[in-house]
């Protein structure tokens, strides 16, 4: 069963939500049924490719939030974080244009490497700071988990991978996401925002029993004869 998440990398309830899902997931009876899809969108398509701010300037300067307003507000996103095992520096994390980043994760899942790409782009950028429109950095991180450095250079150059990542936004708007994280369960059921594992869990259960009953395992009559097993036994 699919279970699509639209999310973007410079979204820190996008890291909160990943995290609190594989939760879930890491209990999930039947969590090898579940294939989990990550999609493409961005919160502001206007933001900078060359870093200027972080996030307390970009919310002080941009939004005219009151300097302590702004430390309370990344404060309390650091601390829900926390909750959920993650390590944030709000104050490290520089506000940019993450289309680049979002072109990558769309190539390294054609590798399978898309969560891999997800999980280490979250933690570049909430946790190390690394500024994710920065074709280098890019490279460098692709290379980390395992994407090969001259291949990988088409994720910037070719437009299918553009294309890809501007089908999920379309995507997004037409089944009415307006923020991320936006999970959705076999195109049933979604949920929107990094809630509570409960609540992953319950929409999990749901989803799963109701594609469970659709896709039901096979039960087949077995004839036995002469064969060798997967431990190499023949007999």
């Amino acid at each position: 069963m699919k279970v699509e998440i639209w999310s973007d990398i410079i979204c820190p309830f996008c890291y909160i939500g990943k995290r609190n899902i594989e939760t879930v997931l890491s209990q999930f009876p039947e969590a090898k049924s579940i294939e989990i899809e990550w999609k493409s969108f961005q919160l502001d398509p206007t933001f900078p490719q060359i870093a200027t701010d972080n996030h307390e300037e970009y919310l002080a300067k941009r939004k005219g939030f009151p300097v302590e307003q702004v430390k309370v507000m990344l404060q309390n996103v650091t601390n829900t974080a926390k909750q959920a095992g993650l390590d944030f520096h709000l104050e490290q994390s520089v506000i940019v244009n993450s289309y680049n980043a979002h072109r990558l994760i769309q190539f390294a899942k054609t590798k399978g490497l898309g969560d891999e790409a997800e999980e280490r782009f979250f933690k570049a950028y909430f946790t190390e700071g690394k500024d994710m429109a920065n074709l280098e950095i890019l490279t460098a991180l692709g290379k980390e988990i395992g994407l090969d450095e001259e291949e990988l250079q088409v994720a910037f150059t070719d437009n299918q991978y553009a294309e890809k990542v501007n089908q999920d936004i379309d995507e997004a708007r037409a089944i009415g996401v307006t923020g991320v994280p936006f999970f959705v369960f076999d195109r049933k059921y979604a949920i929107s925002g990094a809630q509570p594992p409960q609540a992953f869990l319950q929409a999990l259960e749901k989803s799963f029993g109701e594609w469970q009953q659709q896709n039901p395992k096979a039960k087949l009559e077995v004839s036995n004869g002469e064969s060798c097993d997967v431990d190499g036994n023949c007999e």
